[in-house]
């Protein structure tokens, strides 16, 4: 005979008061908050690169996903993959063969962007410029280059006057390094996004980045800030993840996120079916994170210059 004080199971016959059944509340609150969230377009295309000199910080998962999030609420988003691994073009299921025309024809050979330019799968408002293995030499190409460091503002320039539909948002997916791939991204965008992964060292190198960012700042692009900090593969029950989201928080009150990215075998999957986990596995609370997050990027709206 069950005892009177014993929880109650919830009408779905499971118990209320368990950690699973308040995750799933939890969830499914988020799914309805998301369901109803109507997103601003904003006034001008919005041209943010993801960069971090630390690799596995999640930094081309961040770029993948907040695109196909902000795609999904009805954003026409271009991402630019400007890391000669391909991995952002493998997780937006475009081609990326040796011969296919790629962001590498765009900085050497001065290819129109609507000439290499992909649909992802996932949606139509989802474009995908590509790398291939020929952007790892690029580095070396461009010193000789004129105007090295502009050659992608430019095509990005032109794009934007013979595009048919308006982009609404433009993501660069840089290489874990500052050479000319990165400071071409820089020179081009207008924001800085810096995934931080909540672990040790997560703030090493930080400052190196930031002061390199300036340096293009006063050099090339005054137009440029950093607009937002993302904290990624947060783990809720470790005191160090912690840590690291209040020592983040004090020094970047203004950039940094409210939405934490979990540690997630969703978002680790994915990619390897060519897809990001908005498309994966839209409800699990990795992409549920992922949209929150493209939600406050579009709400918060492009920062001025005097504003990070």
């Amino acid at each position: 005979m069950n005892s009177p004080n014993a929880s109650s199971p919830a009408p779905g016959g499971y118990d209320a008061s368990t950690p699973l059944a308040r995750e799933i509340a939890d969830l499914t609150r988020r799914r309805i908050a998301l369901a109803e969230q109507v997103l601003p377009k904003p006034s001008r295309p919005r041209i943010l690169t993801v960069a971090n000199q630390k690799g596995g910080v999640g930094k081309t998962t961040t770029t993948v996903n907040l695109a196909a999030a902000l795609a999904r609420a009805g954003m026409r988003v271009l991402v630019i993959d400007l890391d000669p691994q391909g991995n952002a073009s493998t997780a937006l299921g475009v081609e990326h063969r040796a011969d296919t025309p790629s962001v590498y024809d765009v900085l050497i050979n001065e290819a129109p962007i609507d000439d290499v330019v992909q649909p992802s799968p996932e949606s139509p408002n989802l474009l995908c410029v590509p790398a291939t293995i020929h952007l790892a030499g690029a580095e070396i190409e461009l010193v000789s280059l004129v105007a090295r460091e502009q050659r992608l503002r430019g095509a990005i320039h032109d794009y934007f006057e013979e595009v048919d539909q308006p982009i609404d948002f433009v993501f660069i997916d840089c290489p874990p390094s500052l050479g000319l791939l990165t400071i071409n991204a820089f020179v081009a965008a207008r924001e800085v996004l810096i995934p931080i992964q909540c672990e040790y060292y997560a703030l090493e190198g930080l400052s190196q980045l930031l002061d390199n960012i300036k340096l293009v700042g006063r050099h090339l692009n005054p137009e440029l800030v950093v607009s937002t900090i993302l904290l990624t593969m947060y783990d809720s029950r470790t005191n160090l993840a912690n840590q690291v989201v209040e020592d983040v928080r004090t020094h970047f009150p203004e950039q940094v996120l409210d939405s934490l990215i979990p540690r997630s075998v969703r978002i680790s999957e994915a990619p390897s079916y060519g897809q990001t986990v908005v498309g994966y596995d839209l409800n699990s609370a990795g992409s549920l994170s992922y949209r929150e997050a493209a939600g406050e990027i579009a709400l918060r709206g492009e920062p001025r210059r005097g504003d990070s």
